[in-house]
């Protein structure tokens, strides 16, 4: 994998996680787990829209609205799980 592959997920992770950390209120990480956390999402959305046939084009802002979607996702998963465990 080319250095720059790696860089542009690291920033398409960045933007996503900090923007649903921005949406899904609690679930801000800091700059690290805001990365890791956009990453995943873009994992996780690279999963769930071609099974459930949703394609927002290609592209860098495509990839961040995938990566943000997929990361609102995961913070909610991980509010739900959190909030169970606190009870």
């Amino acid at each position: 994998m080319p250095v720059q592959s790696i860089i542009v997920w690291i920033v398409v992770g960045a933007i996503a996680g900090w923007l649903a950390g921005k949406v899904v209120r609690g679930g801000g990480f800091g700059l690290i787990g805001d990365i890791v956390v956009g990453i995943i999402g873009g994992f996780i959305a690279g999963y769930l829209f071609p099974y459930f046939h949703i394609d927002l084009g290609s592209g860098f802002i495509a990839a961040v609205i995938d990566a943000f979607i997929g990361a609102v996702i995961l913070l909610i998963i991980l509010r739900l799980v959190g909030g169970i465990s606190r009870r």
